[in-house]
């Protein structure tokens, strides 16, 4: 069991150089746009360092992949809870822009955690009120 963290840190190291590559992004361009230093981001790939939330938000943003990619990886949050296949096709869109591609999975995510709090309810009883006021706006 002790092998374990250390084997977390090594794949969570090991999934962000894969990304980093698929990026065609150079060690030094990720620890730019991370906004954190050369020597730290290597240690991260070489599962040497185990990096905050915060660190792995900023290194999702540079390789404009959902934090929460990162943070399943990094065993912050458990897998199987946000539907990951959607934000995957998303991603392999060749289509999309990728700040459409990411503004889609905010945007996703969001319903999601919506959903999840109880408040579909509320958008259902919005819509009904924008009909009831598109029925009214003729008469004016």
């Amino acid at each position: 069991m002790p092998k374990q963290l250390p084997d977390r840190w090594h794949d969570l190291g090991s999934f962000i150089r894969e990304q980093r590559n698929t990026a065609r992004l150079s060690l030094r361009r990720l620890s730019e746009l991370a906004g954190i230093s050369n020597p730290y981001l290597s240690q991260i790939e070489r599962g040497l360092r185990r990096p905050s939330a915060e660190i792995l938000q900023q290194i999702a943003k540079a390789l404009r992949i959902s934090a929460e990619t990162l943070y399943v990886q990094a065993g912050i949050l458990e897998p199987g809870t946000e539907a990951p296949d959607v934000s995957r096709e998303i991603l392999a869109d060749p289509s999309l822009s990728e700040d459409q591609k990411q503004a889609l999975i905010r945007i996703y995510l969001s319903f999601r955690h919506e959903n999840a709090a109880g408040k579909p309810a509320k958008a259902a009883n919005t819509q009904e009120g924008a009909h009831t006021q598109e029925a009214a706006s003729p008469a004016e």
